[in-house]
């Protein structure tokens, strides 16, 4: 009966996922606070639980950034953590149910803080934001929660939810009226760029790259509005030239990159992913699991990653090449006219007689003995004899004519004699 009741309570879970419906009142780990190793961490960076945060969160990565402002104003990286399970693919967020984790820029103030939360306890990221709103983007209720499941979300484990939670509240409570909350497909790195270089999303991609160079040069919360169906970003010009460089730099590295070879590929997911952390323990897990993960949703294809699916010039997929063995037994092989067998057995098998009589391995026998054969230095003598059966005495032997060049691509398979 219990255990009937905990797949109920499960399956409503994974139905309600992102909908938060305040269901743990009086609850008091909203009020746990920060860990001791990372109030530690703080002070060897010059850092206070009252100084204001920033975070950013990678999709294909599977991670979150809290990041503080110093003592000297700018932010720097306090700490990342796994991101347990997000769902949907690559790409923004469009229509209420599409299991897509929003990509953008969003603020996050105290009163989209929840500490009677579902999952554990959970922030609201804002979604959507202005452009999102223009662009006729619907949905809502996108949270980072506790409990290993998501139908939109950013799911955490409860215990780094929890850590979070108190260091995002710490914040807000010394006055910082929200926290920006960055939301991406990838780290943008050239490499990743070049990749993903054909995607439909590509373009969006690129201007969300705009503002992740802006903060990365100017280690500031990026001043975001909305304009021409884009993100526009305010920044004074001399750090506008600054940006400008990384971002030619970083299109000289993507060329490059394409010019050494680098395929364009597309990530199929089966439905999002999990950190590489959690990936073989979330593999084989069903239903309710133990208090540190909750319910893990949609567990399918998570131990094995997204597919990768080769793209041709055009974005379509590429046609998988046939495996070399296949390649091979497919080859037709080239009749040898019989006029011409003996003169061609006589000259192919000469230099196997030679090799013979100096003690030497022949070629033909030093490839299929492998590849460490092949180029092995080394020679021991060969008990093996060749013999070419004799013309007959009546007919002399005919001309040798010259082997047609098909024969050196597919090698003709000829009997010989056996050695009396």
């Amino acid at each position: 009966m219990m255990k009937r009741i905990a797949l109920a309570a499960s399956l409503v879970l994974a139905l309600a996922a992102c909908q938060d419906d305040n269901l743990s009142r009086g609850s008091t780990r909203h009020l746990v606070p920060i860990p001791s190793a990372t109030m530690a961490l703080m002070s060897t960076k010059g850092m206070s639980k009252e100084d204001p945060i920033l975070i950013r969160a990678y999709k294909k990565e599977s991670e979150l950034e809290i990041w503080k402002r110093g003592s000297n104003g700018k932010y720097a990286l306090l700490k990342s953590y796994p991101v347990c399970r997000w769902s949907g693919q690559l790409g923004p967020k469009n229509r209420e149910g599409d299991r897509q984790v929003p990509e953008g820029f969003y603020t996050v103030t105290p009163a989209q803080m929840n500490p009677n939360s579902n999952f554990y306890l959970s922030f609201d990221t804002g979604y959507p934001n202005a452009l999102d709103r223009s662009m006729g983007r619907s949905g809502g209720d996108i949270m980072v929660h506790g409990s290993c499941s998501s139908r939109g979300c950013f799911a955490m484990t409860d215990q780094n939810v929890a850590e979070i939670y108190a260091i995002a509240r710490e914040a807000l409570g010394a006055g910082q009226r929200g926290f920006q909350f960055q939301s991406y497909p990838f780290r943008m790195t050239a490499e990743n760029l070049a990749k993903h270089r054909l995607d439909p999303n590509i373009a969006f991609w690129k201007n969300l790259k705009e503002g992740a160079d802006t903060f990365e040069v100017t280690k500031d919360e990026v001043r975001v509005a909305v304009g021409r169906g884009r993100y526009e970003f305010n920044i004074d010009p001399d750090a506008a030239s600054v940006v400008a460089q990384k971002r030619a730099q970083d299109e000289q590295e993507v060329a490059e990159l394409v010019a050494k070879g680098e395929k364009p590929i597309k990530l199929v997911y089966h439905d999002g992913d999990t950190h590489e952390s959690f990936r073989t323990a979330l593999a084989n897990v069903t239903g309710v699991t133990d208090t540190k993960l909750g319910y893990v949703s949609r567990t399918e294809g998570i131990s094995s990653g997204p597919r990768v699916v080769a793209l041709n010039d055009t974005g379509k997929e590429a046609p998988e090449a046939p495996p070399t063995a296949l390649a091979f037994a497919s080859m037709k092989e080239v009749p040898v006219p019989q006029a011409e067998t003996r003169a061609a057995v006589t000259q192919q098998t000469a230099p196997v007689a030679a090799a013979a009589a100096s003690g030497e391995t022949p070629f033909y026998k030093k490839m299929f003995g492998g590849v460490a054969d092949l180029f092995s230095t080394s020679s021991q003598p060969v008990a093996e004899t060749v013999q070419v059966a004799p013309a007959t005495p009546d007919k002399a032997a005919p001309v040798m004519k010259p082997v047609p060049q098909k024969r050196a691509q597919a090698p003709t398979k000829v009997n010989v004699a056996a050695a009396n």
